[in-house]
């Protein structure tokens, strides 16, 4: 009896503890009553029917990551590229991810490949390497569409790396280092064609400025020759002055009678002659007669009409 009780005792001990379900967090337990979906165990601790429930399938709800391999796609200009990326998604209705799909992680890989190579060979090389964002959205768009009647929710699709063949990536090298040599040409172009514009400009300038020191130059010089000229007129108009002044005053004394008046003039007419003669550019001799004591008679009679005239 003590042994019947016992073993009692132990059944029931393993029945309550099979009994007992515990939950971490982030998982979620299907429960299956003879092999049929009941319920779902939320994280926690729970209690079922032993021998009755069971524990279908433990799901984990944390979003996950799947490396999507890499795998060669022909594209629309018959570009073969390698590619691969890694898909990140997340559970949200545990009994549809349990029962409505065989092998969950297996299905989202081969969706998300199928329709990688569906996308990508839809597309040109040049858009492919420069339009990722846009593959990336258009996966995303596809992948979750597919995957929503499975209880998933698939948040985000990267592409990770694009490889196109050898040659071509050499090719599209040499593409580049035109276009670079291209731009620099133009920029060698534009330097040479800015330096020559203000070159003409500096020239142009220095013209003007040529030109404006010549006019003043110009303005200055005809000031001068007229201020000279000026001058000029004013110091004969003082010696033609001078000179009515003297006549008048000799006219004057030959009208009262003085004969030294007269002596005057023929001094100084008979002086002008010798002065002309003496500056004459012909180099020869010439005789004339000469008579000194005229002219020192005429001399003295220049200085006796000078004393008389200080003398009034």
């Amino acid at each position: 009896m003590s042994i019947f009780a016992i073993a009692v005792l132990v059944f029931a001990l393993v029945t309550l503890w099979k009994g007992i379900v515990t939950v971490p967090q982030g998982k979620e337990y299907t429960v299956e009553r003879f092999g049929k979906y009941r319920a779902t165990f939320t994280p926690g601790l729970h209690w079922m029917i032993p021998y009755v429930d069971g524990i279908g399938r433990k799901l984990s709800m944390m979003e996950q990551v799947l490396d999507v391999p890499s795998q060669e796609v022909i594209t629309k200009d018959n570009a073969m590229v390698g590619v691969d990326g890694v898909v990140f998604f997340q559970v949200l209705d545990a009994p549809k991810a349990a029962y409505e799909v065989q092998n969950l992680e297996v299905a989202v890989m081969q969706l998300t490949m199928t329709n990688l190579r569906t996308v990508m060979g839809a597309m040109d090389l040049d858009e492919l390497l420069s339009q990722r964002d846009h593959i990336n959205a258009r996966l995303l768009n596809v992948i979750d569409g597919a995957t929503t009647p499975w209880g998933l929710k698939v948040t985000r699709v990267e592409i990770k790396d694009i490889r196109p063949p050898a040659d071509l990536v050499a090719s599209m090298g040499r593409q580049m280092k035109a276009e670079r040599e291209k731009r620099a040409n133009i920029l060698d172009a534009e330097g040479f064609r800015q330096a020559a514009i203000l070159k003409a400009e500096g020239e142009r300038n220095a013209e003007i400025l040529a030109a404006e020191a010549q006019k003043i130059s110009a303005v200055l010089e005809a000031e001068g020759r007229k201020e000279a000229a000026f001058r000029d007129a004013e110091a004969r108009e003082r010696s033609a002055q001078a000179e009515a002044e003297a006549t008048r005053v000799v006219s004057e004394a030959i009208r009262n009678g003085d004969v030294q008046a007269i002596n005057y003039f023929v001094a100084l007419k008979y002086v002008d002659a010798l002065g002309k003669i003496a500056t004459s550019p012909n180099e020869k001799l010439v005789l004339m007669p000469l008579e000194a004591a005229s002219v020192i008679g005429a001399i003295g009679g220049i200085a006796e009409l000078a004393k008389k005239a200080a003398g009034k």
